[in-house]
């Protein structure tokens, strides 16, 4: 890691309206800072608004409040050639490799489509670009002639990398990359990432709900329930000891092969009761708080403070003290 900001969200809430007085509360307050260089997973159950705050990093959506800033450029404010040359600079893979391709294209166009609309290579130049573009995830030119319903899961996540990667950008946004694919096929996808990161200097945001992916490629993560994000911390410190009741939690619902190690958690303190909340009317104070053993009358009437850099909790009760003051 650098050191240097590449990407910072500010604050940044996104509703979706249901109505004159109803909204889903996909991203409430949301305040991250990724570095140059780093991995940061983003963790947190289906539903908490992790896919939405990607879409709204890519410009996708649009904040209801708050900015992200691209390597000091306000993503939000831009417009015409400037959102398209930052548009360049990121890039995303997706969940489904099978409903991510276009079926009725080739491969080739597929992988050439981004040079295309960005007027980077055109002629020889494009097919060479293209050629090297497969043979960086591990396919071959002739894999350019063919569809995407002639290749497996794996080999369709790589058609979508060597797409993201075409134009060189410096932020890649991995939406759960490997979730659809098998347990041996996810290794593969993912050394592969860790390699192209080392070699192209990526700025990856990782998205999963499996923690232990998200112990093998990130060098932070970032824990996230109900639209709020309640936890940043390294990847030592989260697994070593969580600050927040909620990553407690999902550390101990990760499965391990020891059986008594399983029973002995069935009565633990760590696990969750309840079911998540409706987005639509979240609770007050801590959104966490009707699932939570530590519950106190602040949790149900104030939001706890969320600490921006380093290890940082917003909650009222931490298991462990946080290593940075309050901002």
């Amino acid at each position: 890691m650098s050191g240097q900001t590449l990407l910072e969200l500010e604050a940044v809430t996104k509703q979706f309206a249901l109505g004159r007085r109803e909204a889903v509360h996909a991203v409430t307050d949301v305040s991250l800072r990724v570095e140059r260089g780093e991995t940061l997973g983003l963790v947190g159950e289906s539903g908490c608004g992790k896919s939405t705050l990607a879409r709204l990093i890519m410009r996708l959506y649009t904040p209801t409040s708050g900015r992200v800033r691209f390597d000091g450029v306000d993503v939000g404010a831009s417009r015409g050639a400037a959102l398209k040359a930052l548009r360049r600079d990121m890039a995303m893979v997706f969940q489904d490799p099978y409903a991510s391709l276009n079926p009725r294209r080739t491969v080739f166009d597929i992988v050439a489509e981004p040079l295309r609309v960005h007027r980077l290579a055109h002629g020889s130049a494009l097919r060479a670009r293209v050629t090297e573009q497969l043979d960086r995830v591990g396919l071959s030119a002739e894999h350019a002639r063919r569809y995407p319903h002639e290749f497996s899961g794996g080999q369709r996540q790589r058609i979508g990398i060597a797409r993201a990667l075409a134009t060189a950008p410096r932020l890649l946004i991995c939406d759960e990359p490997v979730s659809a694919l098998d347990v041996s096929i996810q290794a593969q996808v993912l050394n592969l990432l860790r390699d192209l990161q080392a070699e192209l200097g990526l700025t990856i945001v990782f998205i999963a709900h499996d923690l232990g992916v998200v112990r093998h490629v990130a060098d932070r993560v970032a824990v996230m329930y109900l639209g709020r994000i309640v936890e940043v911390a390294t990847v030592d410190e989260l697994f070593a000891a969580p600050s927040h009741p909620y990553t407690a939690a999902l550390l101990a619902a990760v499965p391990v092969p020891d059986q008594a190690i399983a029973r002995a958690r069935l009565a633990d303190e760590t696990v969750l009761e309840g079911d998540v909340p409706s987005p639509i009317n979240p609770p007050p104070g801590c959104h966490f708080h009707p699932r939570c053993r530590y519950r106190s009358t602040d949790c149900e009437t104030l939001t706890p403070a969320m600490r921006v850099v380093g290890r940082a909790v917003a909650c009222h009760h931490p298991l462990t003290q946080p290593a940075t003051p309050p901002v």
